[in-house]
């Protein structure tokens, strides 16, 4: 029963093939816009995720405040971080470094690039990743070894971009100076930024003392990174942090802080925040037209039910139910409806590879965005549909036949 209804209605679509174009056109449209905006979201999000990714939410940041208003000089040291671990509750773990900027060269090859003196710990509270080799540790700290792991991007700067890290560990690097350091791993490419100002791909990392004392010499800062055990704990852990600091360094009330303390965790909510304020922007507007694209639906039927009043008043007068003449009309709204989701769909699909052809755009596929754009399609469909084709079968068929 339903499939003839079904047929029925089909013909009827295909018999005015303009109206019918012209009433999934704002479907088509609104269905598509919903994929590749849920996808500007997504890839919105991936971006933040790949950026921030070596931000713990639990750590706090504590920085000098060397050359700031009043202070021209700070006591933040390395060592801090030692009390902190010993003082602080709630204390994970800490860790200290130092950076600059240094040209590093490998045979005719050489590269400005950021200088990180750590601590052994640092890859671990950073979450950053091994390709190949080793990590640098307390004993390479101690002896003040010239030895380097170096960021995948400054890898492929001096070796190419086809290099192999297998070789790349046990080659020896120039720095300014002429100061000779061998590599002995390479890190995983990342793609993120170190507290959002330097690249820990264009980036080379040796002990803390070789650092400080070879490398980049006294004209460095320390940066203190605290890892709390949960994120509960990092608005008490500033506070705490704060605490000890300023007895550490012997300040009284009347003085500022010596140093900068902030969460980076904080960075990250806010950036996810605007990204998904944009998705849900972009997908309200989507929405409307998709709601809009459902009331032409409504009105295109409302004209076909005018149109067809003597066909309804026929198929009544030979027996056809109401619920026969509400399914038929409502098949083709839903069909109207379901055919411009699908093109839609597969529209949404070409226009996201294109669209990350241009610089600046970074759309990911998303399934949820199918899901969410084909179904609401539908609804608009059925909901909109559904009074014209209600009406239509309320129609007395003695009125319809009279009806010119």
């Amino acid at each position: 029963m339903y499939l003839e209804i079904s047929k029925m209605a089909w013909g009827a679509l295909v018999s005015n093939k303009i109206r019918s174009f012209l009433s999934i056109l704002g479907i088509v449209i609104g269905v598509s816009t919903v994929i590749v905006v849920v996808g500007i979201g997504t890839g919105a999000k991936k971006q933040i995720a790949d950026q921030y990714k070596n931000l713990s939410a639990t750590q706090i940041m504590v920085m000098g405040m060397m050359g700031r208003g009043a202070i021209t000089n700070t006591k933040l040291k390395a060592e801090d971080a030692d009390v902190i671990l010993q003082k602080v509750s709630n204390v994970s773990d800490t860790t200290a470094f130092i950076s600059g900027n240094d040209t590093i060269s490998y045979g005719k090859e050489s590269s400005s690039a950021s200088v990180f003196g750590i601590r052994d710990n640092f890859f671990s509270i950073t979450n950053l990743d091994l390709l190949e080799g080793r990590f640098l540790t307390a004993d390479d700290n101690e002896a003040r070894s010239k030895v380097a792991v170096i960021g995948y991007g400054l890898a492929e700067t001096l070796f190419g971009e086809d290099f192999d890290s297998n070789q790349v560990v046990g080659q020896v690097l120039t720095v300014s100076g002429g100061k000779k350091i061998d590599i002995v791993g390479v890190l995983k490419e990342n793609g993120g930024s170190a507290m959002g100002r330097m690249s820990y791909d264009d980036a080379i990392f040796l002990p803390y003392l070789t650092t400080e004392k070879t490398i980049l010499g006294g004209n460095t800062q320390a940066t203190i990174v605290v890892l709390m055990k949960d994120v509960d704990y990092v608005e008490s852990g500033m506070e705490d942090v704060t605490a000890v600091l300023r007895v550490e360094h012997n300040l009284k009330l009347t003085q500022e802080d010596d140093f900068r303390i902030f969460d980076p965790g904080s960075m990250v909510g806010a950036a996810q925040e605007s990204a998904n304020t944009m998705s849900l922007l972009l997908i309200s507007i989507a929405t409307i037209v998709l709601i809009v694209s459902g009331v032409g639906i409504m009105n295109v039927m409302f004209v076909t039910v005018a149109e067809r009043t003597k066909e309804i008043g026929i198929a009544k007068a030979i027996g056809a139910k109401q619920e026969d003449v509400l399914s038929q009309f409502l098949f083709e709204s839903i069909i109207l409806s379901i055919g411009g989701g699908l093109i839609g769909v597969a529209l949404g699909q070409i226009i996201i590879p294109i669209l990350n052809k241009f610089d600046g755009w970074y759309v990911v596929p998303s399934f949820s965005g199918v899901i969410l754009s084909f179904t609401f399609s539908a609804l608009v469909g059925l909901f909109f549909g559904f009074y014209p084709a209600f009406k239509a079968s309320r129609l007395d068929p003695v009125d319809a036949l009279r009806s010119e």
